[in-house]
């Protein structure tokens, strides 16, 4: 029978950072999944490893590469890294490099920024996917990964298809939550990978925020057009939203109201919401 595709590599290779500029530190811990694509087939069909490069050298690889490249953003190092694949094994034909950040945040006492502490930063994870084929161009792509965000009031459900299967009713004050999952493509080099990516999450959160919500729908459409509007070396922008339910509580029992003020939080099942915004 013949094999039709195959790739490997190792996941979950975790590694930390730290640059070092006189006593001002950068940290970066990433995790990170390198797949490879080539000459490997043999591997699989005839018990032959003479070309197959084995996981425990591509996770050394990621580490060597860390130590040479301490202050590289996650995107200039996964860009790097990949690379270093197809220098160095000819019998490689492509790569796909996927990277998700654990956040750590600089302390600040008394207004000032402290050199090396940092309190782990817990909503989302920055992620970045590279794949490129031997002779061919690198794609890449940035996102977040589980970046949670509400707001108690301005949003709305109404004018909807009704029919007998129907049950939650009309509002247009409800509380909007999502954990959203972003990734946007670039299509040129920003002057910095990490401002421009604080201002793509910065101008779709602004959106949400500040401007009344029909739907998750129609904020993540303008969310994502106002995101394409900030920063033109993207090239389109993909959002998945699962709503995080908050059920209004009945406290008729005890005598009391419920005007939006009680809630029972759950996500399960959750609505789940998903775009692309591109260039036209």
């Amino acid at each position: 029978m013949p094999l039709i595709k195959n790739r490997y590599g190792k996941g979950r290779v975790r590694v930390m950072r730290i640059h070092r500029d006189g006593d001002r530190h950068e940290v970066s811990q990433l995790s990170i999944k390198a797949m490879l694509e080539g000459d490997f087939a043999r591997t699989f069909t005839h018990a032959d490893n003479s070309s197959t490069v084995s996981t425990d050298t591509i996770k050394n690889i990621v580490n060597v590469v860390a130590r040479e490249n301490t202050g590289l953003s996650p995107e200039d190092f996964c860009q790097v890294l990949a690379q270093r694949y197809l220098d160095t094994y000819p019998q490689i034909s492509s790569v796909s490099i996927t990277s998700h950040e654990t956040k750590w945040s600089r302390l600040s006492f008394d207004g000032k920024p402290h050199p090396h502490s940092f309190v782990l930063d817990g909503n989302g994870r920055p992620t970045v996917e590279v794949a490129v084929k031997r002779g061919g161009p690198m794609t890449m792509s940035s996102g977040v990964d589980n970046f949670a965000f509400m707001k108690s009031t301005q949003s709305g459900w109404e004018n909807y298809v009704k029919d007998r299967y129907t049950t939650i009713p009309p509002t247009n004050d409800r509380l909007c939550a999502t954990s959203m999952v972003a990734t946007w493509r670039w299509s040129g080099r920003p002057a910095s990978y990490p401002a421009t990516n604080a201002r793509i999450l910065a101008t779709l959160l602004q959106v949400f925020a500040t401007t009344y919500s029909w739907s998750v729908q129609d904020s993540l459409y303008r969310m994502g057009e106002a995101a394409l509007a900030a920063v033109p070396e993207i090239s389109d922008i993909s959002m998945a939203c699962p709503n995080m339910h908050f059920i209004l509580m009945n406290l008729s029992a005890f005598g009391l109201d419920n005007d939006n003020q009680v809630f029972l939080p759950t996500d399960e099942p959750h609505g789940q919401i998903e775009c692309t915004v591109a260039r036209g």
